[in-house]
């Protein structure tokens, strides 16, 4: 007897006799193995977020990802060029940029050189670069794999925030993040696998398709948890209803949803029924994740935060550092404003040190905390944009720079990467790679090999086609990146 006639003859009396309140999902998982149905795998009410086997053995169990939403400099952070330097305001050669586009640039542009008035030193044992707006950061460079030939495809803002999370510059995909937990599911069954935590003046370009599931199941789309009020809109039980009233609720809405899950196997349904449960003990789960006073007093001057209720970046790392130890996949953070144009709020000599200070000491803070507490081993942290910056100047209200995307920064820590070293080489500018271009999708390919899964395995069919991660162009893991 066939899936759909199997279920067709369970009658609603019998099929609610085996659903109990609060666990309906395993009532349902119970009467499909009773029936027989449950091995067909077409019709499921398990947790999709459960915690499942990567394709082969994993180094990193968890990912938080520090998005500077808005293309943060290299060349005054990480890419010292004296060259560039010694050439201030003369025009770069001309083969560097032929056949070459940039936003807000075109032929009618002078491409006048633009030196860095930033001061470098080299730090650690790794010899690496960084400038002075970066001190703390500097402290922990022996931590940190530091690419600097990150090569990504699109570069406008909200197109190239969508390729870096989502390896696409379209609409409709799954996010790094939707993948992640797709793939491994969760260790955390009283928060979402997926969190995004967000900090600056306004919302990253793109907004909520950047944390979107795309093509996979809603229930593997980020949430994100706001730092003041409560941590979820809605989440909160009106004064009104009491606790029973709300069970009671929330009961007789998932059995009708098991009903209609049974009658035709959409698997949004089983999404919506999780999703109710989540919610219900995301209630508990949520005020005392974000409840941050209850760290001591040394964690919270590590990270720089001087009242624990107010939000930041700072205290968004700390929740990220939390959220992790309580099993949350993937957690991301977006602090926005990085960008550098040149401008009353966009320039390199005011905006760009105020912005830094704001991320510098947080950022190192979460990489110590975890490697103090021993979780760095098994989480990925990593720092970057969506591009970098030319080293061509762009004269604004002030000089800035514009939108690079043949050559930025990123750095790693952590889960499995090689620590201590600077990782690519980039020409005496600092605008293409001439050692070991590290494109976007190889940074996709390698962070989910430290996860254990298959770039080429971890897929999607969705109408007619197979959807993944680092799509269908070339793609390979970055070995030279893993230790």
């Amino acid at each position: 007897m066939t899936e759909d006639a199997i279920l067709r003859e369970v009658t609603r009396r019998h099929f609610f006799s085996q659903c109990r309140v609060g666990v309906g999902s395993i009532a349902l998982a119970s009467l499909m193995a009773e029936r027989g149905a449950a091995s067909s795998g077409a019709l499921t009410a398990r947790n999709p977020l459960e915690p499942r086997q990567p394709h082969f053995s994993a180094k990193a169990k968890n990912v938080i990802f520090l998005f500077m939403a808005g293309g943060p400099s290299q060349l005054e952070l990480f890419e010292h060029k004296p060259q560039l330097n010694q050439l201030d305001g003369k025009p770069i050669p001309d083969s560097f940029v032929a056949g070459k586009r940039f936003a807000f640039m075109d032929s009618s542009h002078r491409w006048d050189l633009l030196g860095s008035k930033r001061v470098f030193q080299q730090h650690g044992q790794s010899g690496a670069w960084v400038s002075d707006l970066l001190p703390h950061t500097a402290e922990i460079v022996d931590d940190l794999s530091i690419v600097t030939t990150c090569k990504t495809d699109l570069f406008n803002h909200a197109p190239a925030k969508l390729f870096m999370n989502t390896g696409s510059g379209q609409f409709g995909r799954p996010s790094m993040g939707a993948w992640m937990t797709y793939g491994l599911g969760s260790e955390c069954d009283n928060l979402p696998g997926f969190v995004v935590l967000q900090s600056g003046p306004r919302g990253p370009r793109g907004g909520a398709v950047l944390w979107g599931s795309g093509v996979l199941p809603t229930t593997y789309q980020g949430v994100p948890l706001r730092n003041q009020g409560d941590p979820i809109l809605n989440l909160s039980t009106p004064e009104s209803v009491s606790p029973v009233q709300q069970r009671q609720l929330v009961d007789a809405v998932q059995e009708l949803n098991l009903q209609r899950l049974v009658e035709t196997g959409d698997g949004e349904i089983g999404t919506r029924i999780n999703a109710y449960e989540m919610a219900y003990r995301m209630q508990t789960s949520a005020p005392e994740l974000m409840e941050t006073g209850s760290e001591t007093a040394d964690t919270l001057d590590l990270y720089g935060i001087k009242d624990p209720g107010e939000s930041s970046y700072a205290r968004n790392c700390l929740l990220a550092r939390r959220l992790v130890e309580r099993g949350v996949r993937f957690v991301q953070l977006y602090h926005t404003n990085w960008d550098h144009h040149g401008g009353p709020t966009e320039n390199l000599e005011e905006h760009l040190p105020a912005i830094s200070r704001e991320i510098d000491q947080a950022s190192a803070a979460l990489v110590r905390d975890l490697k103090q507490r021993g979780l760095l081993d098994e989480t990925i942290v990593i720092w970057g944009g969506e591009f970098g910056r030319t080293p061509m100047g762009e004269v604004r209200e002030t000089t800035g720079r514009n939108h690079h995307i043949d050559a930025f920064t990123m750095w790693l820590a952590g889960g499995g990467f090689k620590a201590g070293q600077v990782y690519g080489k980039t020409d005496e500018f600092g605008f293409g790679a001439i050692e070991n271009p590290v494109h976007v999708r190889d940074l996709h390919a390698t962070l989910l090999h430290q996860l254990g899964l298959d770039h080429e395995r971890l897929s999607v069919k969705f109408q007619g086609l197979d959807f993944r991660l680092t799509g269908v162009e070339r793609a390979h893991v970055v070995k030279g990146l893993i230790g």
